[in-house]
């Protein structure tokens, strides 16, 4: 599949690949060798993120002493 590049540098994506992604608004752009890659991504917002992170610590157990000792062995390993 061919897209064309235009005057305004804006790339048209075939529509095979667009129905392929039809629920992704966003995608990450970025250059590996001599290919564009185009990563879908989710944006969620700001305060989402970290409380779902805190929601996955409690239902794994994890407490605030747990994250000190692996803080600390962590920074033991550096030495």
């Amino acid at each position: 599949m061919l897209a064309k590049r235009t005057s305004k540098n804006q790339i048209t994506l075939p529509k095979e690949i667009v129905k392929a992604f039809s629920d992704t608004e966003y995608f990450d752009v970025s250059i590996e060798g001599n290919r564009i890659l185009l990563m879908p991504v989710k944006i969620t917002p700001v305060g989402s993120t970290l409380e779902g992170v805190r929601d996955k610590i409690r239902k794994l157990g994890i407490t605030e002493k747990d994250v000190g000792e692996a803080i600390q062995w962590a920074r033991s390993k550096k030495k």
